[in-house]
């Protein structure tokens, strides 16, 4: 191979390695940060051209997230995540009940948002609710990260792997819904199943007392504007209408505003999450560019010959081995040796996403959830989340290869 290969090659190689660990060694650099830096190598090495690094960058992924992240800071601002949280202390009156409707919450959010941001959001809320009810927080906490996971395959705007699936295929959003949504909601109940079993001295109880409900501050005129933007986007969605343009065109009807200022709004979208798409998008594109992603079909096409199934396995190992974006930015050009390629498409959404379960370090959700609770003294432990996670995994995983 030219040298320009090899050095490809371990560029890419530490570039992916660093994302899959989070950090690399002795340095300060998140995933975002390490996605930057490994193009810009990638760029400077010559593995590909500025105008190829341009082209490589899919501006409808990227433009359906920012779109996404600014309907969930409206979201926030109107206090609709909190009003959640209200609604299932008022309506828990037992610990299984209470387990129920954080699952389905967070399942259901999920797949209407992004599941980051569902997890950010739904966190504090969670330790919050359980304080209150004096509840060991944990299997609760484990029931939002598994549902916000297993929630957000059902939809095309669920998570950022799925945003990359969508854009890639052409699949409409409600063909993605309709084929992915079964598995979701079986997985729900999966997750709620699997808690119970795992913690039966937590749900032994049949009912506890709920506490007087405290005042949430809600922005009304906001709440009222997103009860029409929101269905509109959805109809657009299930209309057939491109879904980062009906996500755009809904983002910018809300930031059109004279109450809030549009700087609330940017302040809280993850602009490093961009960011490490872009870059992302740049290091995959160099392994093509230097026909390294040849030699990975040589590898994986074996898998793509025994059906989908063993392509999900594949795509599950790989995952937690590379973490699910890059994973499936790696895996989709398996998908036209498939005789019915769509369908190949919904199993890589849907094995990569189910498989962030696996463990702690699976997800990004994972992640928030473990970050953020560590803050209020709740350690979540790798072991802790893989008790958990291994059942909620295979389970899910299992019904995904049965129905997709």
């Amino acid at each position: 191979m030219p040298l320009v290969t090899y050095a490809t090659l371990a560029i890419a190689g530490c570039t992916i390695a660093g994302i899959a660990i989070g950090r690399w060694p002795l340095l300060r650099a998140n995933r975002a940060t390490i996605a930057l830096i490994g193009a810009a190598a990638l760029l400077g090495a010559g593995a590909l051209s500025l105008p190829q690094a341009y082209a490589a960058i899919d501006m409808n992924t990227l433009l359906l997230l920012f779109s996404m992240m600014v309907l969930n800071g409206h979201l926030l601002l109107a206090g609709f995540f909190k009003l959640v949280a209200q609604r299932v202390v008022r309506q828990a009156h037992g610990p299984r009940m209470l387990l129920a409707l954080v699952v389905l919450s967070a399942g259901l959010l999920s797949a209407l948002f992004l599941n980051d941001t569902v997890a950010l959001i739904m966190t504090p809320l969670v330790l919050d609710i359980t304080a209150r009810l004096r509840r060991e927080p944990m299997p609760y906490l484990l029931g939002l990260a598994t549902a916000a996971n297993v929630g957000s395959a059902a939809t095309i705007t669920g998570n950022p792997q799925n945003i990359v699936v969508g854009s890639a295929s052409g699949i409409g959003y409600s063909a993605f819904a309709l084929a992915l949504a079964p598995t979701a909601l079986i997985g729900l109940a999966i997750c709620w199943g699997v808690i119970v079993l795992s913690y039966r001295a937590e749900f032994g109880a049949a009912t506890f007392a709920v506490p007087e409900a405290e005042a949430v501050r809600v922005y009304r005129p906001l709440l009222l504007k997103i009860a029409v933007v929101l269905p509109g986007m959805l109809a657009l969605f299930l209309a057939g209408a491109p879904v980062a343009l009906a996500a755009f065109l809904a983002a910018a009807a809300l930031l059109v505003t004279r109450r809030i200022k549009s700087e609330r709004i940017f302040a809280t979208i993850d602009w490093g999450l961009l960011v490490f798409f872009a870059g992302l998008f740049v290091v995959t594109a160099s392994l093509d560019a230097q026909g390294l992603t040849g030699v990975l079909f040589v590898w994986l096409q074996p898998f793509a010959q025994a059906g989908l199934a063993p392509f999900g396995l594949a795509a599950a190992l790989l995952s937690n081995l590379v973490s699910n974006v890059p994973a499936v930015l790696l895996l989709r050009h398996l998908v036209p040796a498939f005789a019915h390629p769509q369908r190949a498409w919904l199993m890589l959404a849907a094995a990569s996403t189910l498989a962030g379960n696996l463990t702690l370090l699976g997800s990004v959700a994972n992640l928030i959830v473990a970050e953020l609770a560590g803050r209020w003294g709740v350690q979540i432990s790798f072991r802790a989340h893989l008790r958990v996670g291994l059942p909620v995994t295979l389970l899910t995983l299992l019904v995904a290869f049965l129905l997709v």
